[in-house]
């Protein structure tokens, strides 16, 4: 009896027009976001991974071509060439920036006076660095009439092709990257303001200074951050075109030609939507694989002081 009055209780629920829409009513607010997903996230995402295997120009009808365009990418040295660029920025970039992060997070998070000044000035880099304007502000400036050579003229240097240098553009497009260090840098900021200070004070008193201090007490308990910030600059650097496309346009010689830059090459320039398609999957297979890694390896090195976090 009990069971058939629960199931008549589920059935007669929403009898009513206005029950429905009063329990359900806050999917109402969710539904433009729902519809933006799957217009602008979901669709092209599984659209691509069926363009992959095609031959799809946007001219011409879609004909299918099976693994032929990833067949056509390992075989291509240009193509491979742009994956080895990125893989060397990426492991470039995201060592130094969380580095360079860390370090002046460290500082901000001693009482000196103006600090608050100090984080704004360190953090308006990453607001203002993903912009057109800043990346043609930089092109700007290493150019060879551009403020970097004039100044090092009045060092006495001679001014160098920064731009048209295949090792120099490359460090301009990674120092671009590594300049815009503030969002790492207020999230580190923000864990060092959870270690305790009572474990410094112990650590003073058995006679650890400052350094041994930073590497025994600060890193590992901040170390679910340093995870967390890898994992998002990496997947981040793997991304990479504002640098690329606006300074250096992947020249000289290819040498900053990233893997996002080559799909946008192949999408809008030569018109080849399956190729571009298989490129931006295997870079997606990449980034993914990748993140698989550090997610298994952070129980070596990352402590949380929740055992049951491990």
């Amino acid at each position: 009896m009990e069971k058939n009055n629960r199931r008549n209780l589920r059935v007669s629920k929403y009898k009513n027009p206005r029950d429905f829409i009063k329990k359900n009513f806050g999917f109402l607010f969710i539904l433009p976001w729902w519809i933006g997903f799957a217009i602008f996230k979901f669709y092209p995402f599984m659209a691509s991974f069926i363009y992959s295997f095609h031959e799809y120009n946007l001219f011409r009808t879609a004909a299918f071509v099976g693994l032929e365009n990833y067949k056509a990418i390992l075989q291509d040295k240009l193509t491979m060439t742009a994956f080895g660029q990125t893989f060397k920025y990426a492991f470039l970039t995201v060592p130094l920036e969380l580095s360079f992060a860390l370090f002046i997070a460290y500082i901000l998070n001693f009482k000196i006076r103006g600090v608050n000044f100090f984080r704004t000035a360190y953090y308006i880099p990453s607001i203002l660095g993903g912009s057109v304007s800043i990346a043609v502000l930089w092109r700007f400036l290493f150019k060879t009439e551009g403020l970097i050579n004039m100044i090092s003229a009045k060092l006495g240097v001679e001014p160098f092709n920064w731009l048209g240098d295949t090792r120099g553009a490359f460090f301009v497009i990674v120092l671009l990257r590594i300049w815009q260090f503030g969002s790492p840098m207020v999230i580190f900021l923000a864990a060092l303001k959870g270690v305790s200070a009572d474990l410094y004070e112990a650590a003073s008193i058995d006679g650890a200074g400052k350094w041994r201090q930073f590497f025994n007490i600060t890193v590992p308990l901040i170390t679910p951050v340093i995870f967390y910030n890898f994992v998002t600059q990496l997947c981040h650097k793997f991304q990479e075109f504002n640098g690329p496309f606006i300074i250096t346009r992947g020249g000289p010689l290819r040498s900053t030609t990233l893997v996002s830059l080559l799909v946008y090459n192949n999408a809008f320039k030569s018109y080849e939507m399956g190729m571009a398609s298989a490129i931006a999957w295997l870079l997606f297979l990449i980034i993914t694989t990748f993140t698989i890694i550090a997610f298994v390896s952070q129980k070596y090195w990352v402590y949380y002081s929740d055992e049951d976090g491990r």
